[in-house]
């Protein structure tokens, strides 16, 4: 009763309502664009920088940290510093971040650049989701998801894409200065759209440091272990072993704080609202299914068919460009049709092009993955904005910052934990298909034999014809896991929509007037 009192006295929103809300998201947008944009520079970025492959994985891997660390801190910084003031100082700190990155001269620079480009990136994703959720009565809130969904599922298709532009085109410090401009707008609209209101610095004394700390250290150490540990072999790996154990421990204390105090730093509670439960475990399924197919599918275009950064870009496209025009039709379409079964509609789209994903051979490249593509970008707008109303329909406005660190949190620890296991799968499972696939290749098979004999024509060399032969059972192998790891996402997808309709019906959102 209390919830349905605190969700009827929110206004209508006002023009500066409209442009807070607009700059927040294009911050949200920004950040989130950081995350992948720079997936197709990193070769650039290594060689300019000295610094090995390995190495270079901490470019990303120090942003993720970051963001990670920073999401359940934003709503409570909020609190103490004022929205607009915390606004303003995270979207100068991530302009002046951007600006440092393209300036970096070693390895190390770069990693403590990214860190700050990453606190500062990673609060702008929840503060402007709690701005859609506090600023927009129900009736409007449609409009906000749909807007906020752009930066979620539009922004990692497009950022290889622009990443791969700019770095063939202009250099890999651009996919840095793009930030610049777009950061200044942001600022300007922060600070007319959102009002003026004191800090409380009081609540510094009241803050929960143990639980910040737990938090903190949990987190961040998931983080690393997740983005690092294939490539240290997991727990065989003493490293990855003390992070896994430190994350364990850290997470479990944190929840049992949390748990365990009247104004926790989150509100794991509102893991009662069932709602908000189906609805963040389908969000952990779309955080792998749209992390996991950037992830995947540029690897395997660049492994399998030798494409260049531009090349994978314009395949991605495919999957990022159609959602600008579907997007603003979601909210319409959800004035008239149960929010579950487009959530659950999108989510089968979604799963569909990922299983189909899965029937790869040698001549299944960028062409072919144009309709594929397109059916993506269909789904996905369908499940992020029904899916972010139906979970937080029945979240009172003072949880919305708990609200959307949890649901964010989610959705990331999704993409990270899906990346991981899918690293795992194309190694591990290529090795398995080669060693199953050999069995076959003995010299009293009459086909291994018809095709020795036509490579040494070739080749004119039968040791060079074993090596080309030993090859393509290689990138055979390497197919057979690719199309493992499809199946997964599409696997986890599924599962998501199961969840999605578990979830009880809203009443449907009367229509605006306008």
């Amino acid at each position: 009763m209390t919830e349905a009192v605190v969700e009827r006295v929110i206004p209508p929103p006002s023009r500066r309502d409209w442009i807070a809300i607009l700059s927040a998201i294009l911050g949200a947008f920004m950040a989130i664009l950081d995350i992948q944009i720079i997936n197709s520079s990193l070769r650039d970025i290594q060689g300019a920088l000295s610094a090995t492959i390995e190495e270079g994985s901490w470019i990303s891997t120090s942003y993720l940290v970051a963001e990670i660390i920073i999401i359940p801190l934003a709503a409570w910084l909020t609190m103490v510093m004022s929205a607009r003031r915390f606004a303003v100082v995270i979207s100068s700190c991530f302009v002046l971040a951007s600006l440092l990155c393209s300036l970096a001269w070693s390895l190390e620079s770069m990693v403590v650049f990214r860190v700050l480009q990453g606190l500062a990136g990673g609060a702008l994703i929840p503060f402007a989701f709690m701005l859609v959720l506090t600023k927009l009565p129900p009736p409007d809130r449609p409009k906000g998801m749909a807007m906020f969904a752009i930066t979620a599922t539009f922004a990692p298709s497009i950022g290889p894409t622009i990443g791969g532009w700019l770095t063939q085109n202009y250099g890999w410090e651009y996919i840095f200065y793009i930030n610049i401009v777009p950061g200044l707008l942001m600022i300007a609209g922060l600070l007319y759209g959102l009002e003026k209101s004191p800090p409380r610095w009081e609540l510094l004394k009241q803050g929960d440091y143990l639980g910040i700390l737990t938090m903190a250290l949990g987190l961040g150490c998931l983080q690393v272990f997740l983005e690092e540990g294939h490539r240290k072999d997991w727990l065989e790996s003493n490293l990855m072993l003390a992070l896994a154990v430190i994350a364990f421990m850290s997470l479990v204390t944190f929840v049992i704080l949390q748990l365990s105090r009247p104004n926790p730093l989150v509100n794991l509670r509102l893991f009662k609202d069932r709602n908000f439960l189906f609805g963040s475990l389908a969000n952990i399924g779309l955080g792998v299914g749209l992390y996991g197919t950037v992830f995947v599918l540029p690897v395997y275009l660049a492994q399998i068919q030798d494409y260049n950064a531009l090349q994978i870009g314009q395949v991605l496209m495919w999957m990022g460009l159609p959602q600008l025009m579907i997007i603003p039709l979601v909210p319409m379409l959800m004035r008239h049709v149960d929010a579950r079964l487009i959530c659950a509609t999108g989510f089968s789209l979604f799963a569909f092009a990922s299983f189909f994903s899965g029937s790869l051979s040698l001549d299944f490249a960028g062409e072919q993955f144009i309709g594929i593509q397109i059916f993506r970008a269909i789904g996905q707008p369908m499940v992020l904005v029904p899916m972010s109303i139906l979970a937080t329909a029945m979240i009172p406005p003072s949880q919305a910052g708990s609200a959307s660190s949890l649901y964010n949190i989610l959705r990331n620890l999704g993409g990270a934990i899906g990346i991981a296991a899918l690293a795992t799968i194309l190694d591990s499972r290529a090795k398995y298909y080669f060693d199953f696939l050999r069995e076959s290749i003995v010299p009293g098979n009459p086909a291994v034999q018809e095709r020795l004999d036509l490579l040494t024509r070739q080749l004119g060399d039968p040791q060079a014809a074993f090596m080309v032969l030993n090859n393509q059972v290689h990138q055979q192998a390497q197919i057979m896991a690719y199309n493992d790891a499809f199946h997964l996402i599409g696997i986890m997808l599924a599962c998501s929509m199961v969840f999605i309709l578990m979830v009880r019906p809203i009443p449907h959102a009367p229509q605006d007037p306008s």
